[in-house]
């Protein structure tokens, strides 16, 4: 009877994370409801992709709408298109091919460009009621403080936050060696999800996924509640009901989106907690592929400047 040292079982364990594919295992496993997933799927993603870029194409070509909020808002837009292009297509393929499998680049690459596009999506999202919380609460000296260069930056500062939580994530992913077992009980390749499959010790990649969660999701969510709060309070000692409507009129879909965001959010971490693996796969879809559609409608339906410049588009292009 061979029994193998641990030197030799580690190092089976990463000749094994070399060569290893993992299994997204998608929302069902029944035949029948694959063309209908398939269709389902393509229709949002096409959507997704249309409304943004129709969105990002109205800011850019209406030179009224050239203001910090429609800035942070065209760079939101592509956030949504880069969030739902990191997951959708890969998951339209597998079931077009009947393949379930990722290969282990091709899911860290995965991860890196989904925590990217989530983090990039909760800075714009602080950026964006910041920039209201100015325009409300300090109108005097809106242009001054919202300048080109403060936008700029903002902008950079969110992508590089990003950028940097995502690597430092993907990085420590690297050092973890994989076994046998790699379902994924997702529909594409989920950190959490990831990190239970690992035959190494993940305490510390527990410890810096709840850090880092705290500090920025949570850091920013306090940055966005506290924002709305000075913003209602600077509303309510207003004189007069108009002007208090026309002041928050341009509020509406900042705040929609955010709590569109945030509900999603909450609703799949709570059933990632509660509920088994793959029902809270049907959860996630809320807020990876469903939110990013519904974007565009919110600021578009929304939003009179958006409707008038998006007409202005049609005419001109017709």
């Amino acid at each position: 009877l061979f029994i193998p040292s641990e030197s030799s079982t580690n190092m089976e364990s990463e000749n094994q994370t070399g060569l290893a594919e993992f299994l997204p295992l998608g929302l069902s496993e029944n035949p029948e409801l694959q063309p209908l997933l398939f269709g389902m799927f393509l229709t949002l993603y096409l959507i997704t992709v249309a409304g943004n870029l129709l969105i990002i194409l109205t800011i850019s070509s209406d030179s009224h709408l050239h203001t910090p909020m429609y800035f942070f808002l065209s760079n939101l837009s592509f956030s949504d298109i880069c969030f739902s292009t990191t997951t959708v297509p890969k998951m339209l393929v597998n079931i077009q091919t009947q393949s379930k499998s990722i290969s282990y680049t091709g899911c860290l690459t995965q991860i890196c460009f989904v925590l990217v596009s989530a983090g990039l999506e909760n800075c714009l999202l602080a950026a964006m009621a910041y920039d209201r919380y100015v325009a409300i609460c300090h109108p005097l000296r809106y242009r001054i403080i919202m300048n080109p260069h403060l936008c700029g930056l903002l902008i950079l500062l969110s992508l590089l936050i990003s950028i940097m939580s995502a690597l430092l994530h993907s990085l420590m992913v690297l050092h973890l060696s994989f076994c046998i077992d790699l379902e994924i009980p997702q529909f594409f390749c989920e950190l959490p999800q990831v990190l239970k499959l690992a035959c190494s010790d993940t305490l510390f990649n527990n410890i810096l996924q709840y850090f880092m969660t705290s500090i920025l999701g949570g850091g920013l969510f306090l940055g966005i509640i506290f924002s709305y709060m000075q913003i209602v309070s600077s509303l309510l000692k207003m004189p007069s009901i108009g002007g208090m409507y026309k002041a928050f009129s341009p509020c509406g879909s900042p705040l929609s989106v955010v709590s569109l965001s945030y509900g999603t959010l909450g609703a799949y971490l709570s059933s990632a907690a509660t509920l088994p693996s793959r029902k809270s796969a049907i959860a996630s879809v809320m807020y990876t592929v469903v939110t990013p559609t519904l974007n565009p409608f919110i600021y578009s339906l929304r939003n009179k400047d958006i409707m008038g410049a998006l007409r202005k588009l049609i005419s001109r292009i017709s």
